[in-house]
């Protein structure tokens, strides 16, 4: 325990200079997050939760500053949003220049640049090396219930398969595809209909273990689909690569592959819900790539905006999380480019020598 920081109820500014270190100054909740907690409980609805009774005023890198002064380490990254860390120099000049200019446009109304910017961006890092077209939304929920309308729009069908386990978010079409009961789905039904779940290839929790799971569940998925759904009547098959919400729960080698094949074969659209693993959470671009899956359609949002909201599917957005899109891709793939593209870093990062050398850092 040390007593140096900020003074108390000063501004401290975030970002890449806010020191990286470990400071308990005072009780926890201290003080000032106490006073504020007594307002958010006159003030907030209490269907909200939250989950540490501190009040953020800075952060940055790999830490948080509370109201009174506490630097805690941040686990959470804002649920997976901050990727590149808050207030990252590069999103920072991108945002003011952006409101500077413009606060907002609807798309479909008056277009803009930024938003071509990112769905081209889009185009090259997701994967597969076929034409791609993408929209952008505020939340991964919107993108989600988009990708199923797509899909559903294109196959004439209405069924969506989900796995247990499974997360993608907390409207009505998503809460029916969201497995948890609790905290996300209790007492906010009916939810949207023909929506059917099956197991999750889960190593660990499978019957007979890995080996087992291994061998047997993309039989008994496939199976569970063509018995008491009908492949025929499939729109989509909508997964995580690898789930976060219910466990970290990734699939053994080849499933992902496999289930690709089974969609591939009776027409369904596989729909991979990469908000929480895409943007090199996993050590690659998207956790598709690690086996080398191409689907029909991916949702991301989260890291894809350093904390702005924003979201994407192959439709429409607001224009102030557009610009820093382009400008987080250049530090993640300056920072973390994947083994597996280490050999090809030219046409992996183009231009990576030159990129700003402070983010992240």
């Amino acid at each position: 325990m040390t007593t140096s920081g900020p003074v108390v109820g000063e501004p401290a500014s975030g970002g890449p200079g806010l020191a990286q270190e470990r400071r308990i100054v005072t009780e926890i909740p201290g003080p000032a997050s106490r006073e504020l907690l007594e307002r958010r409980q006159r003030s907030v609805a209490r269907g909200l939760s939250h989950v540490l009774p501190v009040f953020v005023t800075a952060a940055g890198g790999g830490v948080v500053l509370d109201v009174d002064g506490n630097s805690l380490i941040d686990f959470g990254s804002g649920i997976a949003v901050t990727s590149v860390g808050n207030s990252a120099e590069l999103v920072v000049d991108r945002v003011t220049e952006q409101v500077a200019r413009f606060t907002h446009t609807c798309f479909m109304v008056v277009p803009y640049e930024g938003y071509l910017a990112v769905c081209e961006e889009l185009a090259r890092v997701t994967p597969g090396d076929h034409d791609k077209r993408s929209a952008l939304f505020n939340s991964g929920a919107e993108a989600v219930e988009n990708a199923v309308k797509i899909a559903r729009h294109a196959t004439g069908r209405n069924a969506v398969v989900v796995f247990d386990h499974a997360y993608h978010g907390r409207t009505n079409l998503t809460m029916a595809m969201t497995a948890k009961n609790m905290p996300y789905k209790q007492g906010f039904g009916p939810f949207a209909g023909e929506v059917y779940r099956v197991p999750m290839a889960y190593p660990f929790r499978w019957p007979g273990g890995p080996a087992a799971c291994r061998a047997d569940a993309l039989d008994v998925i496939t199976g569970l689909i063509h018995a008491q759904v009908g492949e025929q009547n499939v729109a989509a098959v909508v997964i995580e690569p690898i789930q976060g919400e219910g466990g970290f729960v990734v699939p053994p080698d080849g499933f992902l592959p496999g289930l690709a094949a089974f969609c591939r074969e009776h027409g369904i659209t596989l729909i991979a819900d990469e908000i929480q693993t895409g943007f090199c959470r996993t050590g690659d671009w998207f956790a598709c790539d690690h086996e080398g899956v191409v689907p029909d359609l991916i949702t991301t949002a989260k890291g894809i905006a350093g904390g702005l909201p924003l979201a994407a599917a192959p439709s429409a957005g607001t224009p102030l999380p557009a610009p820093p899109r382009s400008a987080l891709s250049r530090p993640w793939a300056r920072r973390t480019c994947p083994p597996r593209r280490a050999a090809s870093a030219t046409s992996c990062c183009p231009g990576w020598a030159s990129w700003p050398r402070t983010i992240l850092s």
